[in-house]
């Protein structure tokens, strides 16, 4: 063991005396015709010195590149200028394949104006793109996708327990969608809620991640089901040279991840990853052990030059114990509600691209799978069938087969989609709920929808003018109802615009009337009698604005701000509690079984700014701030109440700096507004017949969101150190979330004494006797990490 050190030590040594050069090859290609582009000259952003050109296959060599995280610029006559994604440099730096656009203005004398802070025709505002370094050093963020778009704004997050819910511009958890190189994944999260789109730590492993399409508006008629944001990722291909693997031990997981080729034209990719947070867990003494695995896999192949054919599939499994050994009191609050949950979900897709000159086909096929269990006891004994409170199982399912075709033509480009969908949804459920303890609460349901989509889209940019524009209109429909079934009733039109007045200042705009179907849960959900209960729901419906302006000081200074502004109507209303189901979906368990109606409106606006700076391959700062309101009527004409979602204010100021010898750190200080929240019915939680159904207090309705937690702050911190080797690659880094130990006091909870206080009262009249707890959230929480690549 001695002798292993001392060589480790040697090999540190060494890599300080002796500077690590490596060489990156690749080739350029023609974005539509995918022939290679010959003497196009290729260099590293900031070092102009290292330079090449293509050779007649489009290939070129770059030599004594130095380690680190780095774009490259390519131009070449006849083409547009790029910047590329940032690249990793190292000794498993892949074969790089980099798209050029023809241009349509031929002239001979190209000026490169890097755009680091990119914008799409589509989406001039409420548009931005997380990159590599981002994804690998955003502090407080542990590499969790979900955490690291809390840098942006409209934005919240939440100090309240451990979930990563993305909630955004005032929208519930429900309202996100998310795509992986186009093929939709209903929930990146492990624990998902049924019904919303939360958990605790996503699915995705940020070491396939090329970089990240962050929407919170100005949506892509491609898109379909976003009210809130779109978060679409795009995977890094295979490496078609060599294999490379990257190993990771977390605080509370291990992974493996690899990149390679099977043959020149076909190359790979996967990860998988094996959590030990239930060991971990309770070693902390913590009353819920949760553990999980995840994979994925990326599967890519050059039919032809014209011809693509890519494979995809992601998986996770997930199990959550409860450590009922554990004493105290806010171990009994937390073991009295939380339920066992056992769940499987995985999404596998397909993809064939042809490019034929001017047009691009795209076939598309997936499927997505959530089976979904939640088992609970009265006071965790099983012994007694009558204990049980909770025995959940559902199973969501849907079928996508997509066609799209994307045309060029000069200053224009037109997308012409159309998809279809089946969604079957099994849901085998028993729960007691106190205000039907004299009814039996089994239901068993099943749905079998056919759902359609078509969309049109155009973007107007031409490369000489400093006007560009974007409409689209999409339609849906399904077979569920009458009302669903007619495609003009969800109709969602769209259209934007920006304006450069000169090459520091642009405002840009949009607007939209966007749909999206109610959740599985809410559609299928049936009474005793086994009649569907909500066939009368409509689609939901948002319609959105938002009006930006931004100052480019140079290529690396960025300052933007944007007003927006958020009308909901259709919302689905809970009969029994008068809550909108947007208000809903933060916490484990499933949301929308239930009766509802869609009569809650809602409206959510505000403004936000965003300040970048970059100094390239040295420092990185954003700041971000968002002032904003998010209301719902329970229907139209009643006083507007504060949703659940409404904490006012959002600050976000953080940053990375890379210092010689690769160490870099980075800071994030957080301040977010407290949130509203309900009292809770004291009166009601005492009845012995009610808590022995939720094992919690009952929050008082008649006073929902009447009161405010206080603000709260945090500071993260993330320290890196890299070690480059001839053929590897060793990481260190320990990140700190909430380094300063801030703590949100909340309202005290209530736990049972199990001592009735009225023993001779008839049972219906029972109460227990409650004893409150001091409840705090918000804990340091170390994470160190070790990487090898090789």
């Amino acid at each position: 063991m001695r002798k292993f050190f001392l060589l480790l030590l040697l090999s540190f040594s060494t890599c300080f005396l002796y500077a690590i050069d490596y060489t990156v090859r690749g080739r350029v290609i023609e974005q539509q015709s995918r022939q290679p582009v010959m003497d196009a000259y290729v260099w590293l952003a900031g070092k102009d010195t290292l330079r090449t050109m293509t050779d007649s296959l489009g290939c070129f060599t770059l030599e004594q590149v130095p380690p680190g995280i780095f774009h490259f610029m390519v131009t070449c006559i006849g083409y547009e200028p790029v910047r590329t994604s940032e690249y990793q440099i190292s000794a498993t730096t892949p074969f790089i394949e980099i798209e050029l656009k023809e241009d349509t203005r031929f002239i001979q004398d190209v000026t490169v104006r890097p755009d680091l802070f990119r914008r799409s025709t589509e989406s001039p505002v409420s548009m931005n793109v997380i990159s590599t370094r981002e994804i690998e050093k955003s502090p407080g963020s542990n590499r969790d996708v979900s955490r690291i778009v809390r840098n942006y704004p409209g934005v919240s997050f939440s100090p309240i327990g451990y979930r990563n819910d993305l909630i955004v511009r005032g929208g519930g958890p429900s309202e996100n969608r998310f795509f992986m190189d186009g093929i939709e994944i209903p929930n990146i999260n492990h624990f998902a809620t049924l019904g919303a789109s939360g958990g605790p730590v996503s699915i995705v492993n940020a070491d396939l991640i090329r970089d990240i399409n962050f929407y919170t508006g100005a949506f892509p008629a491609a898109r379909a089901g976003a009210m809130s944001s779109v978060l679409d990722f795009r995977l890094r291909d295979g490496d078609p040279e060599k294999q490379t693997f990257k190993a990771t031990l977390g605080a509370s997981e291990v992974s493996l991840s690899g990149s390679g080729h099977f043959t020149d034209r076909t190359t790979y990719l996967f990860s998988v990853r094996q959590s030990y947070l239930q060991m971990l867990f309770k070693l902390l003494g913590l009353p819920f052990l949760p553990n999980y695995i995840d994979g994925q896999v990326k599967i890519k192949s050059r039919l032809k030059n014209n011809d693509e054919l890519m494979f995809m599939a992601l998986t996770g499994v997930d199990r959550m114990k409860l450590n009922t050994d554990e004493d105290g009191e806010m171990a009994q609050y937390m073991l009295s509600y939380l339920p066992e949950i056992n769940q499987e979900t995985f999404t596998v897709g397909a993809t064939y691209k042809h490019y034929a000159g001017s047009h691009v086909q795209t076939y598309t096929l997936s499927h997505n799978y959530l089976n979904n269990r939640n088992l609970k006891f009265v006071n965790n004994d099983d012994s007694r069938p009558e204990n049980k409170t909770l025995d959940l199982k559902a199973v969501e399912q849907k079928t996508t087969a997509k066609v799209e075709n994307r045309s060029f033509a000069g200053s224009w480009t037109l997308k012409e989609g159309v998809e279809l969908n089946n969604y079957l949804y099994d849901n085998n459920t028993f729960q007691r709920l106190y205000q039907q303890q004299s009814r039996e609460n089994l239901y068993e349901t099943a749905l079998d929808l056919l759902a359609w989509g078509l969309y049109v889209s155009g973007d107007y940019a031409p490369a000489d003018s400093k006007f560009s524009a974007s409409a689209g209109i999409r339609f849906d429909g399904n077979n569920y109802s009458p009302k669903m079934l007619r495609l003009w009733n969800q109709v969602s039109p769209r259209a934007s615009m920006r304006y450069a007045f000169n090459p520091h200042w642009s405002l840009g705009l949009s607007a939209g009337w966007y749909a999206q179907l109610p959740p599985f849960s809410a559609l299928g959900f049936k009474n005793t009698e086994g009649d569907y209960v909500n066939k009368a729901l409509d689609y939901m419906h948002v319609a959105q604005s938002a009006l930006g302006v931004e100052w480019r000081m140079n290529q690396n200074f960025s300052l933007s701000v944007e007003g927006f502004y958020k009308y909901y109507t259709d919302i689905p209303l809970s009969v029994a509690d008068g809550i909108p189901l947007a208000c809903k979906g933060a916490d484990y368990g499933s949301v929308g079984n239930e009766a509802l109606v869609s009569e809650a409106r809602g409206r959510a606006y505000g403004v936000e700014a965003l300040f970048r700076y970059s100094i390239p391959e040295r420092l990185n700062l954003t700041a971000s701030f968002t002032a904003y309101k998010s209301e719902y009527q329970a229907s139209p004409g009643e006083e507007y109440i504060a949703s659940a979602w409404d904490n006012r204010y959002i600050l976000n100021v953080g940053g990375t700096y890379d210092f010689p010898k690769q160490w870099s750190l980075g800071m994030r200080c957080s301040v977010i507004g407290g949130a509203p929240y309900t009292p809770y019915d004291l009166e009601k939680s005492e009845l012995v017949s009610a808590w022995d159904v939720s094992g919690r207090p009952y929050l008082d309705y008649d006073r929902y969101n009447s009161e405010r937690y206080s603000s709260f702050a945090q500071v993260d911190l993330r320290l890196d150190k890299d070690f480059y080797f001839k053929k590897w690659r060793l990481g260190f880094y320990i990140d700190i979330q909430n380094v300063f130990n801030s703590s949100l006091k909340q309202p005290d909870a209530w736990i049972s004494t199990g001592e009735i206080v009225n023993p001779d009262a008839p049972k219906e009249e029972q109460r227990y006797r409650l004893k409150p707890i001091k409840m705090e959230s918000g804990n340091l929480v170390p994470t160190l990490g070790l990487t090898v690549e090789f």
